[in-house]
């Protein structure tokens, strides 16, 4: 080994401490930067590869009823490459051990061959065999959820039918990744399901023989997505056409997309603040190395070491510890992305889905962590070894104090003698100063940044279920039902209250921007669902105009008084001018309402319902169930409480382990920053430090010197943590949002107090493990240094 080596080797085992520390700075910027990355790479190319694999259809139509050989004439359209026409219909289903009524998505799948889009992967058992009315394959995350194996048995309400059905294979299919049903917030494994049946057998339960309901369509590439949608909707508009819509809204890929949208900003967010302290901490460490090993640099070169080769020992000092913490970083990064990994597939079916291992991701993650290293470097390196072998030689000029308030200051601060040698040493070296301060505000940053999302989801939970959506059930009706229904519905065991409601879907358009959504009609003095505006004041609807969500309302770029289009998706197409008379508060999806008497009179209905909200007698649940399952025409029954629980299950289990693993990062962040501040505080000092011990003063005493620098470092950094958390939690706001969900950004001073008592916490264990170091200072070794 060359002499320089050996020298770089007995500096990395005499500093290991500090080594350690930044080391696990970068390992917490390299692990946040493959976690995040890795895990959207992982669901990126699992969705492709699965989409390619069982051919995912471009386009999605729903309509009443069509004839089959319509799906030539859609199958000509310039464009269109496969088109599948399907039966797809919502029951209900009496599952064995489950009190409240489950519900269903019956698909067809043709009889006797293979679906030609959007195809099945089997994961067991076997498809239905042609001819055999009864049998049908189970989606797999509802089967988990109840139990079910091939030879399972569930009764399912068909057309007003109950019908026992066997189970003949369990399935996974890529228009259900994310399965959930319409109308529902979360998804319910365990209340919701896919049944996939022969075409004949649905055809005549629904008396839709040689005809179709649904429609996929498959695009040839560069085809455009926009014409095709139109002239598919124009050749379904006589048939009871409801809008035909490409992958962006179809309800699973919408999901994945936005999940995507969040490890994207997630992974450009974080990393770069571990790095940035990283960068410093190396500039910090090696700044104080070279200022006590001048005269070792001078001697250096006396020898006949050149400038670069000196230069270059220090830039190898520093990249080791970026290979120590990339190599953490590494695997730091693949444990908790693998279990991040395992944590999507609960809740996302794919046939298999394993945490990324592109090498591009960790060569890329390396370099990265390398550069910063490398450049916070580069002033110290080069600073010193370009200093003649004489000036190196020679001890640095000992500082210069002065009066940093001026002399003629009339207010002065009486400070005792300690604290004001610890004022002096802080502002002598003002740049690392302000440094360890940032350092430490970044910790508290990340900590606001992250702990803010769980007042976050307990406002959005309350807001949802506890302010506006009231009601303990949505009954559902298989298609609009006059208004009499609803007392039909209300004399039913255990019903307190019913309140109508009625959902239509439209394009709402307004300039060159236009979004599908579902208008909600609802009586003007409902009380089990109200409309809230933005300082949570009720919004009673009025009895003309349509009232939006505030994102829907940013999207097309209007304001009370504006006028919108909207267009029906199905019946009479015609687009009528409408006026905005409100906006409200909406965090999932787009919304729009209006008052229910307007929305049937706008669209020149008579007065139709779709579904009743309802108030329920929990003592009489048992009964009520029994009665909507004996009840043929009702399609989907959602329960408040069982989507309260699932909400919060989802929500709380996918924050926590983000928040756990973003604490824990940043208490390596202040441990790293305040343990290298005081280190290179205790080298500085150690002289009289040494000093003041022989003088006859205590260890406690002589502590405090130091003590007292890390508790102003960590004070002053408080304040500037919670203003930049508190922007990083604006700048996680906008990336995470989306069209399916905003988040609200809610910063109690809760947050604040946790976070700044974490970073105290690993402030206070540095510091007392320096403090040992201090107990432990050989006096007589010290007081012989030059310095």
């Amino acid at each position: 080994m060359r002499a320089l080596h050996i020298k770089l080797l007995r500096e990395l085992r005499r500093l290991w401490a500090q080594v350690l520390a930044i080391a696990l700075v970068m390992a917490a910027g390299v692990a946040t930067l493959i976690i995040g990355v890795g895990t959207y790479q992982s669901l990126e190319r699992t969705r492709a590869l699965y989409y390619e694999a069982n051919h995912f259809a471009d386009l999605f139509a729903g309509l009443t009823r069509a004839p089959r050989p319509l799906l030539d004439e859609i199958g000509a359209i310039d464009g269109v490459l496969a088109v599948d026409g399907r039966i797809a219909k919502l029951a209900l289903a009496d599952i064995e051990g489950l009190t409240e009524p489950a519900s269903t998505l019956l698909v067809s799948l043709p009889d006797g061959g293979r679906e030609p889009l959007n195809q099945l992967y089997l994961r067991s058992g076997r498809l239905p065999e042609v001819g055999h009315a009864t049998e049908a394959v189970v989606s797999e995350i509802f089967a988990k959820a109840r139990g079910f194996v091939p030879g399972s048995h569930l009764r399912v309400v068909m057309n007003g039918s109950l019908r026992d059905i066997t189970i003949t294979g369990i399935a996974l299919s890529p228009e259900y990744i994310y399965a959930m049903a319409p109308g529902e917030t979360m998804p319910n494994e365990g209340r919701f399901g896919v049944l996939w049946m022969p075409e004949k057998a649905l055809a005549a339960a629904y008396d839709l023989q040689g005809a179709f309901n649904a429609v996929a369509v498959k695009l040839l590439p560069g085809a455009s997505l926009p014409a095709v949608t139109a002239a598919v909707d124009r050749v379904l508009a006589p048939y009871g056409g409801q809008g035909a819509y490409g992958r962006a809204q179809q309800t699973s890929n919408a999901f994945l997309d936005s999940e995507l949208t969040q490890l994207r900003g997630m992974s450009s967010v974080l990393p770069p603040v571990f790095l940035l302290v990283a960068a410093f901490l190396v500039n910090m460490t090696l700044t104080r190395l070279i200022a006590l090993e001048r005269e070792q640099i001078g001697l250096l070169k006396a020898l006949g070491y050149s400038s670069w080769a000196v230069a270059w020992h220090y830039v190898e000092f520093v990249m080791l510890i970026a290979i120590v913490g990339t190599a953490l970083g590494y695997g730091l990064g693949i444990w908790a992305g693998n279990g991040l990994t395992v944590l999507y597939a609960r809740f996302y079916s794919f046939p298999v889905l394993v945490f990324s291992r592109d090498p591009i991701l960790y060569v890329v993650a390396g370099g990265i962590t390398m550069a910063a290293a490398v450049i916070g470097a580069v002033r110290a390196v080069s600073k010193a070894a370009w200093l003649p072998p004489a000036v190196a030689m020679l001890p640095p000029a000992p500082p210069q104090y002065r009066q940093v308030l001026g002399a003629r200051t009339v207010v002065r601060l009486a400070l005792p003698q300690t604290w004001n040698m610890v004022t002096r040493h802080l502002l002598h070296w003002p740049w690392r100063t302000i440094g360890g301060v940032l350092g430490m505000a970044f910790a508290v940053a990340i900590l606001v940044g992250s702990i803010w999302s769980i007042g976050s989801m307990n406002f959005t939970i309350d807001y949802i279920f506890n302010r506006t959506e009231r009601q303990d059930a949505t009954i559902n009706f298989l298609g609009a039902k006059p208004v009499r229904a609803l007392y039909e519905i209300g004399r039913l065991p255990g019903v307190l209250a019913a309140e109508p409601q009625r959902t239509i879907g439209v394009e709402i358009r307004s300039g060159h921007v236009k979004r599908r959504v579902a208008v909600s009609g609802h009586a003007a003095g409902s009380r089990l669902t109200r409309l809230l505006d933005a300082s949570l004041v009720p919004v009673v609807l009025p009895p003309t105009g349509i009232v939006l969500g505030k994102t829907l309302a940013d999207l097309l770029g209007v304001r009370p008084g504006d006028t919108v289009e909207v267009t029906p998706l199905e019946g009479d197409r015609t687009t009528r001018q409408v006026t905005v008379t409100g906006l409200v508060e909406s965090y999932l999806g787009l919304s729009a309402y209006m008052e229910l008497g307007a929305l049937n009179a706008l669209f020149d209905h008579a007065p139709l319902i779709s579904g009743a909200n309802v108030a329920i007698d929990t003592s009489r649940e048992a009964e009520l169930f029994a009665a909507l399952k004996a009840t043929p025409a009702l399609g989907l029954i959602s329960l408040r409480a069982v989507s309260l629980e699932r909400f919060r299950e989802t929500m709380a289990e996918n924050l926590f382990v983000m928040i756990g693993v973003l604490v824990a990062m940043a208490g390596v962040i202040a441990f790293g920053v305040v343990y290298n501040f005081a280190r290179i505080s205790l080298s500085e000092q150690g002289r009289e430090m040494a000093s003041l011990r022989v003088l006859g003063f205590y260890r406690h005493e002589v502590s405090m010197l130091l003590l007292a620098e890390i508790a102003v470092v960590t004070l002053l950094a408080q304040p500037i943590g919670w203003f930049l958390g508190y922007q990083l939690a604006r700048g996680m706001v906008r990336s995470f949002s989306s069209e399916l969900f905003t988040m609200p950004l809610v910063v109690s001073p809760d947050v604040y107090v946790y976070s700044s008592a974490v970073v105290v916490a690993a402030a206070l264990l540095s510091a007392l493990i320096v403090r040992r170091r201090i107990d432990r200072l050989d006096m007589i070794a010290v007081l012989k240094t030059r310095e």
